[in-house]
C-alpha cells in the first residue's frame, strides 16, 4: 500500500519531513547560537560597568554637588580589574546644531552632542579611522577639541585630518582631532560628536548651573566586573555613595537562557504548524487511499480478517510513512544545522536524545493521523464493500 503510489506517499511524508526537519533544526541552531551568544557575551558585555546617578528632582540635582568627583576617571582606574573608566553627559541640547562650515546658507544638523571624560572613548574599545583621542592634558587645557563617529564625519564631509578641518558645535569652531571608525560597546556613539568635559563647561556655562545627568562607563579585565562594580560607589563618592547607582553586567548564563527560550518559542511554534499540516496531509491520503481500497476491504473481511486486522494494515500504513519522513527530517535538520555552523565558523550544538526520538515522533504522527481513516476502514461491511 505504501509503494503503490510512491508519488503519493513521498508527498504525504512531505509534511512530517518538514515538521520534523523545522524542529531539530530551530533546537539545533538555537542551541549553537545560544553558545556563541554566551561565549561573546563573556568576552564583552560582562567586562562592562555602568555608573548612573541616582535618579533624583531636578531642584535637587541643582542644589546638589555633582554626583561625579572631578577625578572620577583617576579613582575608578585605582580599583584592580579597571581598564578604563569615563564619565560621559548628552550635552546635545544646550549644545545647539553642528555643522561643517560657517557660512551664509550652509547646512547644520542636529546631531548628538556628548561631553566625555578622557577615560570614556578608551572603555569603549574604539577603532580609528584617522587621528587621536583626547586625553587628560586637552581635559585639564579645556582644549577646544572634538572626535567625531564615523557616521558625522561622513555627514559633514570630514575626510582627512591633516589639514586640520573644524567642525562648529552652536556656533564654536571645535578642532577634529580624530575619527573614530568602530567601538565594541555603545554603536551610538559612532553618530554623535564628542568634547572634553571641561570644554564644554568653559563653551557653555550653563552646564554648571544647570548640570545634565552623567553616566561612568567602566571597562574591566574579564572576570572582575563583579568585585568592581561592589566598590565603585564607595570609590567615587566615598561621602554619600547613596548617590551613584552601580549596574553591574547581567549573568550571562540568564540572557543566553533567556534568548535561547524566546528563540525557541517562536521557532516551535512555526514547527508545530508544520507537523500539524504533515499530520493532516497523512489523515487526508490515508482516507482517500481508504475509499480507494474498498473492495480490497471488503474482499480481506470475506477472507476472514476481522476488524482489528483491517485497522492494523491502515496504521502501519500511515506509522510507516510518518516515520521514514520523521527519520529523514532529522537527517535534513542536523545538515542544515552543521552546515549553518560550518559558514559561520562556529561548534555545531545538538542533542542526540532529539535526532533518536524524532522517528518515533513521526511514528506517532503517522499514527494519531491514520486512527480515524483506520477505525473507518475496519467498519465497512463486506457486502457493501463488493456492492461498491
Amino acid at each position: 500500500g505504501v509503494l503503490a503510489r510512491p508519488a503519493r506517499t513521498a508527498l504525504t511524508m512531505l509534511g512530517v519531513l518538514l515538521g520534523v526537519g523545522t524542529v531539530v533544526t530551530v533546537l539545533g541552531l538555537t542551541g549553537t547560537a545560544s553558545g556563541q551568544i554566551s561565549q561573546q557575551f563573556t568576552a564583552l558585555a560582562a567586562t562592562e560597568v555602568v555608573v548612573e546617578e541616582t535618579p533624583v528632582s531636578a531642584q535637587e540635582r541643582a542644589a546638589a554637588s555633582p554626583a561625579f568627583p572631578r577625578q572620577s576617571d583617576r579613582l575608578a582606574e585605582r580599583i584592580a580589574g579597571v581598564r578604563h573608566a569615563g564619565v560621559v553627559q548628552d550635552i546635545t541640547y544646550q549644545a545647539g546644531s553642528v555643522s561643517g562650515v560657517r557660512l551664509p546658507g550652509a547646512n547644520s544638523y542636529s546631531l548628538p552632542v556628548l561631553a566625555a571624560s578622557a577615560g570614556y572613548l578608551p572603555a569603549l574599545r574604539p577603532e580609528l579611522a584617522e587621528g587621536r583621542l583626547f586625553d587628560a592634558g586637552a581635559l585639564e587645557r579645556a582644549d577646544p577639541v572634538a572626535v567625531l563617529g564615523a557616521a558625522v564625519a561622513q555627514r559633514l564631509g570630514i575626510g582627512r585630518l591633516a589639514s586640520q578641518p573644524v567642525v562648529f558645535v552652536g556656533g564654536v569652531p571645535l578642532t577634529v582631532v580624530g575619527v573614530i571608525a568602530d567601538v565594541a560597546r555603545r554603536a551610538d556613539t559612532l553618530s554623535s560628536v564628542i568634547i572634553p568635559t571641561t570644554t564644554a563647561q568653559a563653551l557653555w556655562p550653563r552646564l554648571t548651573t544647570e548640570p545634565v545627568a552623567a553616566t561612568m562607563v567602566v571597562d574591566t579585565d574579564l572576570g572582575a566586573a563583579p568585585v568592581v562594580a561592589a566598590q565603585l560607589a564607595v570609590a567615587l563618592r566615598p561621602d554619600q555613595p547613596a548617590a551613584l547607582t552601580v549596574i553591574p553586567p547581567p549573568d550571562p548564563h540568564q540572557l543566553r537562557d533567556r534568548v535561547q527560550s524566546d528563540l525557541d518559542t517562536l521557532f516551535l511554534a512555526l514547527a508545530a504548524v508544520s507537523l500539524v499540516i504533515g499530520m493532516l496531509g497523512i489523515a487526508n491520503t490515508t482516507l482517500v487511499a481508504v475509499l480507494e481500497r474498498t473492495a480490497e476491504i471488503g474482499l480481506r473481511r470475506a477472507l476472514g480478517a476481522r476488524q482489528r486486522h483491517i485497522s492494523a494494515q491502515f496504521l502501519t500504513e500511515s506509522a510507516v510513512i510518518g516515520g521514514v519522513g520523521g527519520l529523514i527530517g532529522a537527517a535534513v535538520g542536523v545538515i542544515v544545522v552543521v552546515a549553518v555552523a560550518i559558514g559561520r565558523d562556529w561548534t555545531p550544538i545538538l542533542d542526540l536524545r532529539l535526532l533518536l526520538l524524532s522517528p518515533a515522533g513521526g511514528v506517532l504522527i503517522g499514527v494519531l493521523a491514520g486512527l480515524y481513516p483506520a477505525i473507518r476502514a475496519a467498519r465497512i461491511p463486506p457486502a457493501e464493500a463488493f456492492r461498491r
